[in-house]
């Protein structure tokens, strides 16, 4: 039998968030080991729940889901993500300009496709949301990655990016706040950002699915407040803010300059039908879910389960000989770096393969967020302080094996289930 092989459009796409570490991790698991899955920000499995406002608007609305809807969604839906797009300070946006689709996920790809030729360039960060390199790849573009460094927070210097802009520069990608590194990006860098957009006539994509997730002082600026002489497409969804990820429910806006966008619109429009529609029992959560009272905020406050899990991180890291921080101002992730001199032969993949065989956590290299440097991790703070704290002893073991040269100490093997007839 000849092989069947992949097509060669994966060949440089990588999502190691669920790739073999995390398959490692689901054999592990069948072997009886209980594993810590760090590698992923999805609430459910660390016992947030979707508010209950929300559950009750899609069981009251059942009866009005079980035929296709209009391909952008239904309208009470784009309506509500309208209305909070007004209160934000964003003019000239109807229910025509949104697009509800199946997660913030489906509609990366969507908008890329639409908008991609071969060899068209779109500038994204690194470390960046892998897939959004994954999706300009597989749309046939190239992604080109400008960096947001650790020495500055992980906020980009618009200096940077403006250097990378050719004449094959279709887009760029903005993610604020930041996933992975919990970075909030200023309102100067952020207008900075748009005027360079606005010169070289670049869509400015703006993934924004943690903007209400934030900490302390912080403050979160919608893009579209300040793009106005270019195309700016807002991606947003439920998972995050409202601890809905299985609803797969995400929507994207645009504003800005839309007089010209008509073509690209249309195309999107295209897709959008070839696939019918998103998933309609969820749209019916929207409108209860931007409209009603705003839960989040009682859980990243101080006192709040993000904030004081937010704290076991930033504790356990100040508490290590090996480890730094900057600490997140947002989303629900920490991008841990080592300190420099203490670990020289540290590698982020061995480590994370070292800790889950050896410690049973499973956690996010920092390469598989197309970083050029292999000194950092991510991990989410979706855990209790506890669980985290624990989570900082069996790193701290793991790190003190590799400064002494010794073999890491593995946890006990899961006890064997004796069935007695």
């Amino acid at each position: 039998m000849r092989t069947i092989r992949p097509s060669a459009s994966l060949a440089n796409v990588r999502y190691e968030i669920r790739g073999d570490l995390a398959r490692r991790a689901h054999e592990m698991e069948r072997l009886g080991y209980e594993i810590i899955p760090l590698n992923i920000g999805n609430p459910g499995v660390f016992g947030f729940r979707t508010p209950e406002t929300m559950r009750l608007a899609m069981i009251e609305n059942l009866k009005s889901s079980e035929a296709y809807c209009h391909q952008k969604g239904i309208f009470p839906a784009r309506e509500a993500v309208v209305m909070q797009q007004q209160s934000r300070g964003v003019r000239g946006v109807s229910a025509e300009e949104v697009f509800i689709g199946n997660g913030v996920s489906e509609l990366i790809d969507l908008v890329l496709r639409a908008l991609l030729s071969t060899d068209d360039e779109v500038l994204v960060p690194s470390p960046d949301y892998p897939l959004w390199t994954a999706a300009v790849t597989l749309n046939r573009g190239r992604p080109v990655h400008y960096p947001c460094r650790p020495e500055n927070g992980f906020e980009p210097d618009p200096d940077d990016i403006e250097r990378l802009i050719t004449s094959r520069t279709r887009a760029i990608v903005v993610i604020n706040p930041n996933n992975p590194t919990g970075a909030v990006y200023s309102r100067a860098t952020l207008e900075r950002i748009a005027r360079l957009a606005e010169r070289h006539h670049l869509i400015v994509f703006c993934d924004e699915i943690y903007d209400q997730i934030l900490y302390d002082d912080a403050e979160f600026v919608p893009m579209a407040t300040l793009v106005q002489g270019t195309l700016c497409a807002t991606l947003s969804g439920l998972s995050k803010v409202y601890r809905a990820c299985g609803y797969r429910v995400g929507w994207v806006v645009f504003s800005g300059e839309l007089e010209h966008a008509g073509e690209y619109l249309g195309a999107l429009d295209k897709l959008s039908s070839l696939r019918l529609c998103s998933n309609v029992p969820g749209q019916w959560a929207v409108q209860t879910a931007l409209g009603g009272y705003q839960s989040i905020r009682e859980l990243t406050r101080p006192g709040g389960r993000l904030y004081q899990s937010r704290q076991a991180i930033l504790d356990g890291v100040a508490q290590s000989k090996y480890l730094q921080l900057h600490a997140p101002r947002g989303a629900i992730y920490a991008f841990i770096g080592i300190r420099e001199g203490v670990l020289a032969e540290f590698d982020d993949q061995r480590f994370a393969m070292d800790l889950l065989e050896h410690k049973h956590v499973l956690l996010a290299p920092g390469t598989s967020f197309n970083t050029p440097y292999n000194t950092h991790f991510r991990i989410t703070n979706l855990p209790t302080p506890e669980v985290l704290a624990d989570v900082f002893r069996r790193m701290e073991e793991l790190l003190d094996s590799y400064a002494s040269g010794s073999e890491p100490v593995s946890r006990p093997a899961p006890a064997l289930k004796v069935i007695k007839g």
